[in-house]
């Protein structure tokens, strides 16, 4: 039988409502088992049994973070089912940055107030980004903290582990000029720079925020805002298996200026073609609205592009197909050159 505290209850924890967000999120769960789970939910740790058939020397890659202050517009719009895939991707994403395979995800979600269908939506998708990263689900927690986070409130956050043979990591070692540089679009702002978004826009007492916006064919704000983060795992896996890929970008927080130079080794640089972005109308929205140089936008934002990929001038073809494949609309952005500007948009 399960316990109950009514001293816990009257302090505002209800121990109950977590026994019934789980049972509510176990089918969610279910969705994301892999061959290396062991187990199921509910005990003290997640157990997972990692295969090293055909490895020489397995490397675990790790990640974690959260969704930031993008949750503020879930709060607003009262939708809380996508949130989870933003989790999700901000941690695999990085993991594949040095080519390794996610293998399980864990999550971390703190509330003002348990409210079980809630929990649910939210895990409902985080199971939805592991789904699509290949990745299996196995534990985490929630936490339900009154006077600590308002009723209405919580925070997400969790990390992802991966898998890779340290031979075929990707390192930028083999980088050199000439190389060609892959963009792989965004589905917008992605999970980074929501504190300038929400004061651009105004959220809290915007009136417009649920309303339909011509500028973005038809969605709201609020819509455009919360489209979840894309997760570039499996397009990626599929290209390693295709060519030598030399380095890989995830643009978060901090842009172009801050995330293209971590793949590329001192000495070179990355030229991009401003012409060639193809960028998103809510970039443009947001600049407009709120004053912001463009030399602002590509340190704080992706600017339509979630991944820059560095390959071979000579695989270029082959890559775009491999990712056209893959359902990614891949493009050139731009080349790779002897230099240490960091990053140049021309």
């Amino acid at each position: 039988m399960k316990s109950h505290s009514d001293s816990y209850a009257s302090a505002g924890v209800d121990i109950t409502a977590g026994y019934k967000a789980v049972e509510l999120m176990k089918s969610h769960i279910a969705r994301t088992t892999t061959d290396g789970v062991i187990g199921s939910i509910g005990g003290f740790g997640g157990l997972f049994r990692p295969d090293f058939l055909g490895m020489e020397d397995p490397i675990l890659v790790s990640g974690t973070d959260g969704v930031g202050t993008k949750l503020r517009i879930a709060f607003l719009m009262n939708k809380h089912d996508t949130v989870g895939i933003d989790c999700v991707a901000m941690c695999v994403n990085d993991i594949i940055c040095s080519g390794a395979k996610p293998l399980f995800f864990l999550d971390y979600i703190a509330c003002g107030k348990n409210v079980p269908e809630r929990i649910e939506a939210i895990v409902s998708g985080v199971a939805e980004g592991c789904v699509q990263s290949g990745a299996a689900l196995i534990g985490g927690e929630t936490a339900e903290m009154p006077g600590f986070y308002p009723v209405d409130e919580y925070d997400l956050a969790g990390f992802a582990v991966g898998i890779v043979d340290r031979k075929k990591m990707i390192d930028n070692s083999t980088i050199c000029e000439g190389d060609v540089i892959l963009a792989l679009p965004s589905s917008g702002v992605h999970s980074n720079g929501f504190s300038l978004v929400r004061k651009v826009f105004d959220v809290e007492n915007n009136p417009d925020l649920a309303s339909p916006c011509e500028r973005l064919g038809g969605k709201s704000i609020g819509e455009a805002l919360l489209e979840p983060t894309r997760i570039y795992v499996k397009p990626i896996l599929a290209l390693l298996d295709q060519i030598s890929v030399k380095g890989i970008s995830h643009i978060t927080g901090g842009g172009f200026y801050e995330n293209v130079p971590r793949s590329i080794p001192q000495g070179f640089s990355a030229k991009i073609d401003r012409a060639s972005l193809k960028i998103p109308p809510i970039f443009d929205l947001l600049a407009e609205t709120g004053n912001i140089p463009e030399r602002d936008m590509f340190n704080t934002y992706n600017m339509g592009v979630g991944m820059c990929v560095i390959v071979d001038r000579n695989d270029a073809s082959t890559a775009l197909s491999v990712l056209s494949d893959c359902g990614e609309d891949a493009y050139v952005v731009g080349e790779i050159t002897k230099g240490d500007e960091g990053v140049v948009i021309c």
